[in-house]
């Protein structure tokens, strides 16, 4: 069963105390919104390249004649 008292266990209790602390202390730096935004817009950049290689190498594979 679950022993609170595993030295395991008491070191992960004290490691997340310790960083929640720390993310509370704290106040520089993005906001989790601002990630979200920042994230998305990277993905989206990500998307609309893939999808213009994509288009590029299926136009190509499609001109190839192979017979």
């Amino acid at each position: 069963m679950f022993n609170p008292n595993n030295p395991t266990v008491m070191f992960m209790r004290v490691f997340i105390a310790a960083r929640i602390q720390r993310a509370r202390r704290l106040e520089g730096g993005a906001s989790a919104l601002e990630w979200v935004l920042i994230s998305a817009l990277l993905i989206g950049v990500a998307l609309a390249v893939g999808k213009i290689i994509l288009d590029k190498l299926t136009k190509k594979a499609d001109s190839l004649d192979l017979g």
